[in-house]
């Protein structure tokens, strides 16, 4: 079906449970750079990955309500454990494409792994859910997948923490397990992992493969947009809000911490009251 120009021009809508999910927006602007983004970070909430499947599905619900209220063409679900939780209702109860960040990860994983024996390092609640692990035996139904909950990782980045001895000794401790049994790819399973890609790499060493699912989700979004014949095919107008922030909380700490790790000038964060939604 042949959409309006209208609707090739309106943004899409990015969520996760606070920062992490920037990793993701900061891709799409580098894949996709005409789309505009309204992007929302539950940053009263978070983390999401030690809350129950219920509880995220209702946050995730609100936060789509909200991300209609701006008129977005396609959602992607930022967070690893509300795409684990959630993303299957959200597609039943939408008429809009929606993704999340599981699925393109899984599937590269599953084809550069060079000896089957593949880590995948999440929250609590992404590592609980096997989703990971039942995505790649999908495509690779011998691949070994080990999960390892690394509940330490969120806050440490959340706290601004990228370059820190604190952050290395527990990386070193959450990841020697995974180093001892050999794997070959690692998923960075969790949309806060990119921003400590450098330690996690340093620490497996230059035989395993990182795999980000925040770049091949915006792939894949880059796909999903051009074959439902929504891609912008220009770029927004000058003055035009190209980029809006909205958080549920900290809206000043959420600026300065975006500002630092997304080149494009994060003019201004807002704070709503999601769960009016």
């Amino acid at each position: 079906m042949i959409q309006s120009k209208e609707l090739q021009g309106a943004a899409v809508g990015v969520f996760d449970s606070g920062v992490g999910g920037l990793t993701v927006a900061r891709e799409i602007m580098r894949q996709i750079p005409n789309e505009k983004i309204v992007y929302f970070g539950d940053t009263a909430r978070v983390p999401y990955g030690s809350k129950s499947q219920d509880t995220v599905t209702r946050y995730s619900r609100q936060i789509v309500r909200f991300l209609r209220t701006q008129d977005v063409k396609a959602i992607v679900v930022a967070c690893n454990t509300a795409s684990a939780y959630a993303l299957d209702s959200l597609e039943k109860e939408i008429d809009i494409p929606i993704i999340g960040v599981v699925k393109p990860g899984a599937r590269v994983a599953a084809e550069v792994t060079r000896n089957g024996k593949i880590g995948v390092i999440g929250t609590e609640g992404t590592i609980g859910s096997q989703i990971y692990t039942d995505f790649i035996h999908n495509i690779n139904p011998d691949a070994k997948v080990t999960g390892k909950a690394c509940p330490l990782f969120v806050p440490l980045v959340e706290e601004g923490l990228l370059q820190d001895p604190v952050t290395d000794e527990i990386a070193s401790r959450y990841l020697t397990e995974l180093i001892d049994i050999g794997i070959d790819t690692l998923i960075l399973g969790c949309t806060h992992y990119p921003l400590i890609r450098s330690t996690v790499g340093r620490i497996m060493g230059e035989e395993v493969t990182l795999v980000n699912p925040a770049y091949e989700t915006a792939a894949e979004l880059k796909k999903l947009l051009t074959d439902c014949n929504l891609l912008n095919p220009q770029a927004p107008a000058l003055g035009d809000n190209k980029y809006k922030f909205y958080v549920s909380d900290g809206a000043e700490k959420f600026k300065r911490f975006a500002n630092s790790i997304i080149k494009y000038g994060i003019l201004s964060a807002k704070t709503i009251q999601i769960e009016e939604y």
